[in-house]
């Protein structure tokens, strides 16, 4: 019988899950909501535990020397870019994760954003909550007629794709993977590389994983290809965008919005971005519905007797 521990706060949010998971693995330890353990603490809480459900905790070089008996990491969370599948193998470490368990929150969310920055909403209602709604402030636009470009059409990618047909758009759509299959199911998407995707784009929305190829990908160089005018999404991962080069090309107009959940540094409480007045966030909502949570916990929950040998340079790693 595996020894449990889940470093993860969130099944008390779900307490039917948690109880399921405790009358299938007895003495089952679980956290409480809190700061999320990293390091010692992390290394502390799972000692003599050989199975770990977990969701954005890192199992360094060091945690994994700390914990001979952990044979088994189940992940919860919708992205592995906190893992390295060296150190686990090193280790002799198996791990679960299903990826795109979240794609339909995710992809709702970049939809939604789509929408609100088109239309200049948030700025519209910091107007209005600050009292100074006097008159006449300008206009929004339409998401129909545009041409939306969506770099990374793999799971969640693929959602915003349908959820866009009714919006009667153009899409763009660019990965290194052929899905042209799938493409020729809609008769407004057209497959493209990366130049044609960042100069054509009115609006252009992230849905890349984040490893060695694509962190830092959209550089001060980048954004200089854009389209002037264009509006950017990230509901992907935070340390894929300058943030100081979208900064300064949303001060200037050449990106006329942004709607980001994702930062370099989070929690981004003090992020400069967040004091421009053509700049929409959020605190990494994406996956935050109760339909993707029950999703994940039940997902964490099954890999405990699931998990497989991670392999390096085989997707989602490097």
């Amino acid at each position: 019988m595996p020894k449990v521990a889940v470093p993860l706060p969130y099944f008390d949010f779900f307490p039917e899950i948690k109880a399921e998971l405790a009358a299938k693995y007895p003495g089952a330890k679980f956290s409480t909501p809190g700061v999320l353990m990293q390091g010692e603490k992390l290394v502390e809480f799972l000692k003599g535990y050989d199975t770990a459900v977990i969701g954005l905790n890192r199992f360094t070089d060091e945690v994994c020397k700390a914990l001979p008996e952990l044979k088994v990491v189940s992940l919860c969370s919708a992205g592995v870019d906190h893992i390295d599948p060296a150190i686990l193998n090193k280790y002799g470490i198996k791990m679960w994760w299903v990826p795109g368990i979240n794609k339909i929150s995710v992809s709702e969310l970049a939809v939604c954003y789509m929408v609100l920055t088109v239309r200049r909403v948030p700025f519209y209602s910091s107007v209005l909550m600050r009292g100074e709604w006097k008159g006449p402030m300008g206009f929004g636009g339409d998401l129909r007629g545009r041409t939306v470009g969506i770099h990374g059409v793999g799971h969640i990618g693929k959602e915003v794709i349908k959820l866009l047909q009714p919006y009667g758009v153009k899409i763009l759509a660019c990965d290194r993977e052929d899905f042209s299959d799938f493409y020729k199911q809609f008769n407004n998407v057209e497959k493209v590389n990366a130049e044609e995707l960042w100069a054509r784009s009115d609006v252009l929305t992230i849905h890349l994983s984040k490893n060695k190829s694509t962190l830092g990908m959209y550089t001060k160089e980048v954004q200089a290809k854009f389209k002037p005018g264009m509006i950017l999404v990230n509901c992907a991962r935070g340390g894929m965008v300058d943030e100081a080069a979208l900064a300064a090309n949303l001060a200037s107009g050449h990106i006329s919005g942004a709607a980001f959940d994702v930062f370099d540094i989070e929690p981004a409480n003090n992020n400069p971005l967040l004091k421009l007045p053509n700049m929409f966030a959020s605190p990494h909502i994406g996956a935050t519905t109760m339909g993707s949570w029950d999703a994940m916990l039940r997902s964490g929950m099954h890999g405990i007797e699931h998990a497989y040998d991670p392999k390096p340079g085989v997707y989602p790693f490097d």
